[in-house]
């Protein structure tokens, strides 16, 4: 576990995704923010045992958004607990099985747009455990001095959580502290302030737009949803650096056209570009399969001559050994009929 600020913890799950134990500024009171990928609910419940005491449980789960890594384990830790699970009202959909979120970019480009493919889509539905935040009131439900903020372009309800007194913010998915289109960099945990969640980006220019908010708050202490905690002037400047200069890529499904969404889930996707991948690959395993059989063909028959040749000498070996000598051709065959 590593400190953020005073009274936020941050865990990382499983060295991908991040969790925070987020004390509420009443004496033993805590909420934890995210939960971490599904099967991640011991992990957290030792965590929050160490941390503060043995049997301790939240106030609240207060969830930035219902994708899978930060959603994972709500259901469990809820029930576990027996207390509820708040969230912007735009994540309800997603998070009661009502809609699903716009679906992921593969063909955007890089390592995480690649495994994306291979990730689930199937999201637990929290049904009664969750609750929608109250978007009239400006402040983080049962947090003392912090205050919540609308980011979305990753998930339409994405919330972060910012507290002005120091500075402290909990970017959620709107942006990384790893390189996080590269599955290394994101295990690796090494710190750079970049964009997020490239392939499940469905709006780059809200994406962009909610970097510049977060930006415009000089925040002196970062955690993310992804990658390590970052302090001091790093974390100003880097996101003011990104902000400044954000990088919509080149090309893929939500680059030219957003998709749309409203309160009961997406209205609107644009088209799905053609993922050469699957040809791609049946190409590939059909060189492979070609190659492999061609290897065991060129293999047979150097194994054929191989055989013959030793079957020659063998049988040249055999003759002298046993002072064989050819017969006489008879005279008969030694010319034409009658010769």
């Amino acid at each position: 576990m590593d400190t953020v600020a005073a009274g936020v913890t941050q865990l990382r799950i499983q060295r991908f995704v991040n969790v925070y134990f987020v004390e509420t500024g009443t004496p033993g009171e805590w909420v934890l923010v995210d939960t971490g990928l599904p099967g991640s609910e011991k992990t957290i419940i030792a965590a929050a045992d160490k941390l503060f005491y043995p049997g301790t449980r939240p106030e609240a789960i207060l969830l930035t958004h219902g994708h899978l890594d930060h959603l994972g384990s709500a259901r469990e830790l809820a029930d576990h607990w027996k207390v509820p699970v708040v969230a912007h009202p735009l994540e309800l959909p997603y998070l009661t099985g009502k809609a699903q979120y716009p679906p992921r970019d593969p063909t955007v480009g890089g390592s995480l747009a690649f495994m994306s493919r291979f990730f689930p889509s199937q999201l637990p539905n929290l049904e009664e455990r969750v609750q929608a935040l109250n978007t009239d009131d400006p402040a983080a439900p049962f947090l003392m001095n912090w205050r919540w903020l609308h980011v979305p372009g990753h998930a339409p309800g994405q919330l972060a959580f910012f507290r002005p007194a120091d500075g402290t913010l909990l970017g959620a998915d709107a942006f990384a502290t790893c390189h996080h289109d590269s599955v290394p960099a994101v295990l690796l945990g090494l710190p750079k302030i970049s964009r997020a969640g490239t392939p499940f980006n469905y709006d780059w220019e809200a994406a962009r737009t909610s970097v510049q908010t977060l930006a415009d708050l000089e925040p002196k202490a970062i955690g993310c949803g992804h990658g390590p905690v970052i302090t001091g002037t790093a974390a100003a400047a880097g996101l003011r650096a990104l902000a400044d200069n954000y990088p919509v890529p080149s090309h893929g499904r939500y680059v030219h056209e957003p998709a749309r969404t409203d309160a009961s889930g997406v209205e609107h996707l644009p088209p799905a570009p053609k993922d050469k991948l699957p040809l791609q690959a049946a190409i590939f395993g059909a060189g492979l399969l070609a190659a492999g059989a061609a290897w065991l063909l060129s293999g047979g028959r150097r194994q054929s001559r191989k055989a013959n040749a030793q079957h020659r000498a063998y049988s040249t070996a055999l003759k002298k050994s046993k002072g064989y000598q050819s017969p006489p051709v008879p005279p008969l065959y030694r010319g034409g009929v009658g010769d």
